[in-house]
């Protein structure tokens, strides 16, 4: 059974090892680059991309900082004029004895109890878990998902096998990193997991 050849399609094969020849798509099939001066400018712009990816991270390391903050101000709320727990509430429990005598029986008052809901808040442990902020979470999403567009496209280029590119990714992640990292302390590197 022989199969038709067909001219009109053409079978473009990955090289499944390092190399520095030309020839390989990247990212797009319409991106192939065939001449010395296209590997290049593509490993100019693959630095620049790094770059750019270790800047985005740090900036989403400075942004997480400054939500924690915000989030940590509005969760501990305006100062209460009333403190939730004072030295005369310890006895909740125990009648108040002011005696009073009227026809020779004693009276006991109790002490009222404080309202269930400040008694709730004073058994609660701190919450440790900010609230669900949408000013905050919403651009925190948005900059995750950019982040993971960037690591995805490197990783495509990484995947041509090319080694100008990986040198150029290695290199453009290593002075993004040197440049922006110490921006960076809140957000956890993808690199890092």
């Amino acid at each position: 059974m022989d199969m038709p050849t067909s001219n009109s399609s053409t079978v473009v094969m990955m090289v499944p090892w390092l190399h520095f020849a030309g020839g390989d798509s990247l990212i797009f099939k319409s991106w192939h680059l065939s001449s010395n001066g296209a590997i290049a400018g593509a490993c100019i712009g693959l630095f620049l991309f790094a770059l750019f990816e270790r800047w985005v991270n740090a900036m989403r390391g400075v942004l997480d900082g400054y939500w924690r903050k915000r989030a940590l101000a509005l969760m501990a709320g305006p100062p209460s004029e009333v403190p939730c727990h004072d030295s005369s509430s310890d006895s909740i429990s125990e009648p108040s004895k002011t005696p009073t005598v009227s026809d020779g029986v004693e009276e006991v008052t109790a002490r009222p109890v404080p309202s269930q809901p400040s008694a709730i808040r004073a058994r609660r442990s701190p919450r440790t878990i900010p609230p669900f902020i949408p000013s905050h979470d919403v651009p925190r999403g948005v900059l995750f998902a950019l982040q993971a567009l960037l690591y995805y496209a490197l990783m495509l280029a990484v995947m041509t096998f090319q080694a100008a590119f990986i040198i150029s990714i290695i290199v453009g992640l290593m002075i993004g990193e040197v440049l922006f990292g110490r921006y960076a302390g809140g957000a956890k590197s993808h690199f890092s997991h």
